[in-house]
């Protein structure tokens, strides 16, 4: 790191300095810095190398590389959010401007809001006048899935039902998480771990007062995985967001605010159409979930108890306690809030309390928590949850059980908050619903409506 401390006010410019992929290591090299400071240099490393790669595909994988250089530079720019962005080594197009600024703006909206910054007009990518390109040649992948786990509930459903599905299929995640891992090996199928390491400068940068905050973490995932498809000659990335995912928290005075932006269908529809335009015309990018409630996804999860004991949603325990293999759920944060709760309805108690250890909706110390979930007299948290409705819906559908309606929070529920709401509105059926908005290949969608429907 230079010795010139870094005064994040007076940052001028942010740069994307240059990317390379070795295909005999698998690394590929991210480089970034602000104004003439010191280069960052982030290194994904990809398993399998070396790889051969033809001209046409040569070509797809430097195209998925600068993708990966664009995206993964939000982790960088947030540090100062400069009014200025150079990109050096190469030019983009108007299309490629416009899809980068969207990401940033709205993959940042949590960041802004939490810091007190408005992102709009700000963030603008200098492009080329010329023409667009021709639109991408297919590669002749092979029909194979790259799907990502993340040790939750919503991937392993995917995963399963690609399986029933007969899709031939890779287990992915990136990092060295145990938890991921030991879920992964689980499932039995082939895995694929990807390394990533961030520059270290950043972390400095964060020391000496960097903004710094939530960044569009799936849009990265994404983009590393789609660089990934073209190595491993697969035609299809999927992750695992349901429809939930693309609803905000609506905060008074600032309007809609969604931490998993990067999710929700705005960004899946945007970043499929590009990677099929610009990269590879058969390499399909998509949710297996899209069409599904929270609660749909927690019934179909329900169904299956190979997982119980090697799943969690728990994000303390990715990012904050440091892993705990052992004790999966903190019990404590939104995400353990609202799963308990979706699972609830569909599976018996005692699995249910036996997954987690206790009963969080017999504990009045939840209350605040199970309220935000609820949006009564509080916004929906700044997590990957389901909609205030679900929530809504799944405690009513509880209150009228005699296993739950006792416990503390359930009672409260009959008590003091449903009498305020429309009763017609709390029943869980209508939210099981599927939705046609998607980008799953026709053949594949046939069989998982006709798995989710019964």
């Amino acid at each position: 790191m230079s010795e010139v401390p870094f005064k994040r006010d007076e940052v001028k410019s942010f740069r994307f300095v240059r990317c390379s992929f070795d295909a005999q290591t698998g690394a590929a090299k991210l480089v970034y810095a602000f104004d003439d400071g010191p280069e960052m240099t982030e290194t994904v490393t990809y398993p399998g190398a070396p790889f051969a790669l033809d001209d046409t595909k040569s070509k797809a994988v430097e195209a998925a590389l600068r993708l990966l250089h664009l995206v993964a530079g939000v982790s960088y720019y947030k540090a100062a959010v400069p009014a200025e962005i150079r990109v050096e080594s190469y030019g983009i197009d108007a299309e490629t401007a416009a899809f980068l600024e969207t990401v940033y703006v709205n993959g940042l909206g949590e960041f802004a809001y939490r810091n007190g910054l408005n992102l709009h007009g700000r963030i603008r990518f200098p492009h080329a006048d010329s023409p667009a390109a021709a639109p991408a040649p297919p590669l002749g992948l092979r029909e194979h899935a790259l799907v990502a786990i993340g040790g939750g509930k919503d991937s392993l459903v995917s995963i399963e039902a690609l399986r029933s599905a007969g899709v031939a299929q890779t287990v992915t995640w990136i990092g060295g998480s145990q938890l991921i891992a030991a879920c992964a090996a689980r499932t039995g199928l082939p895995t694929l771990n990807i390394g990533r390491a961030l520059a270290p400068e950043l972390f400095e940068l964060n020391r000496q007062g960097a903004y710094n905050g939530h960044i569009p973490v799936t849009a990265v995932n994404s983009a590393i995985m789609v660089l990934a498809a073209l190595l491993a000659g697969a035609d299809q990335v999927v992750f695992s967001n349901e429809r939930s995912a693309s609803y905000g928290s609506l905060i008074p005075g600032t309007g809609e605010v969604n931490h998993q932006w990067s999710k929700g269908w705005a960004f899946e529809s945007a970043l499929g159409d590009y990677v099929q335009k610009h990269i590879a015309g058969d390499l399909h990018y998509y949710s297996l979930l899209r069409p599904f409630s929270e609660l749909a996804v927690a019934r179909q999860f329900a169904r299956n108890a190979h997982y119980d004991r090697h799943f969690s949603s728990c994000n303390r325990n990715f990012h904050i306690l440091g892993e705990r293999p052992v004790n999966r759920w903190c019990g404590m944060c939104p995400k353990c809030h609202f799963v308990f709760l979706a699972l609830a309805p569909f599976m018996p108690k005692t699995r249910l309390v036996g997954i987690f250890g206790r009963n969080l909706l017999d504990d009045p110390a939840q209350t605040a928590g199970y309220d935000a979930l609820l949006e009564y007299q509080d916004h929906k948290p700044f997590e990957c949850v389901g909609e205030g409705k679900e929530s809504r819906a799944a405690m009513a559908a509880l209150g009228e059980r005699p296993e739950w309606k006792e416990d503390a929070l359930v009672a409260r529920f009959n008590r003091e908050i449903r009498p305020q709401l429309v009763a017609g509105e709390l029943r869980i059926e209508p939210l099981l619903s599927i939705d046609d908005e998607h980008r799953i290949p026709a053949a594949l969608w046939e069989k998982l409506r006709e798995a989710f429907a019964a």
